[in-house]
């Protein structure tokens, strides 16, 4: 049994090239070319309109502000939820290399993974936030989740050291094993132990999804006479909810079954690696489309 803190013998399928016949080769190669063609397609189509509608959004907020000197709770959470989604974007050039992965230290690697954990953990919360503030408009202003809710700035500064916190929690699971050898390198290292995706399945998807779910639920129910009006005023944050659920739903989903292989001392095969990587890619279009959502859908920015 392999111990949670020896992940050293632990490596890609496609760096492990003793293939047995040429259906293995075929399969090799076919997963290949489906992850490079993703990557192009990733590269091409869903970062310059991430990057475009980000930009656009940060003007947008800011000239509302400069014209106006307020800023509406809702819009400032929107606007700490778009800078965290323009770092995701930045971070997510790690996979320009795919199907290679990107060849740097166990300690560079572990850096990079604390910062994408932090843009991957403060989006999340910065969203369920979101949810938060929207939901305590149909609430007397008077109770002390509506009170706290009208501070964002300190919302925000309790959102950002969570996510710092949980970031290091998940860089502390990484490992510091042979920090100095170079290794291939993914956001969510393939060398970390198996407690780094059950923290990050926890904290990064299943907490914060009963929180979403929960917040739904009492919001439907409040705004049950005017529910489709109530959708037409907040049109991007439901979309948001939607898409941001059923993208890291898959992601997480990717994440424990490697967790799986991690614990069976096993690499898996080329098409278990062609999914995680897929799931990869689909985190990183959600943060790209969430933007494009924001930019079309919510009423400041249209």
């Amino acid at each position: 049994r392999m111990t949670a803190h020896n992940m050293t013998g632990i490596s890609y399928p496609s760096k492990n090239l003793a293939f047995n016949s040429t259906e293995e080769i075929e399969a090799f190669i076919a997963s290949q070319n489906i992850i490079s063609r993703l990557m192009h397609c990733y590269i091409a189509f869903f970062v310059p309109s991430g990057l475009i509608a980000g930009i656009c959004i940060l003007i947008i907020f800011i000239k509302n502000y400069l014209q106006y000197k307020v800023i509406e709770n809702l819009d400032l959470l929107l606007l700490h939820f778009t800078i965290s989604n323009i770092i995701m974007i930045f971070l997510s050039f790690t996979v320009i290399t795919r199907p290679d992965y990107l060849n740097a230290t166990h300690l560079a690697c572990n850096v990079l993974s604390f910062f994408f954990n932090f843009g991957y953990f403060n989006s999340q919360y910065a969203f369920i936030l979101t949810l938060l503030t929207l939901l305590l408009k149909s609430f007397p202003p008077t109770t002390a989740l509506s009170k706290a809710t009208q501070r964002p700035i300190l919302c925000v500064g309790f959102v950002l050291i969570c996510a710092f916190c949980l970031s290091l929690t998940a860089a502390v699971l990484v490992g510091a094993d042979n920090y100095h050898l170079d290794t291939d390198c993914q956001l969510d290292p393939l060398f970390a132990r198996p407690e780094y995706e059950i923290v990050k399945f926890t904290f990064g998807f299943g907490i914060p999804s009963f929180l979403q779910i929960l917040c739904f639920i009492v919001l439907f129910a409040k705004e049950a006479p005017a529910l489709k009006q109530h959708i037409r005023t907040y049109p991007a944050v439901y979309i948001i909810s939607t898409s941001i659920f059923i993208c890291r739903l898959f992601y997480n989903v990717m994440i424990l079954f490697r967790t799986t292989f991690k614990l069976q001392k096993s690499i898996g095969t080329p098409k278990n690696e062609l999914v995680m990587n897929i799931a990869e890619i689909v985190l990183f279009c959600e943060s790209c489309a969430s933007l494009v959502f924001i930019l079309c859908f919510h009423k400041p920015c249209k």
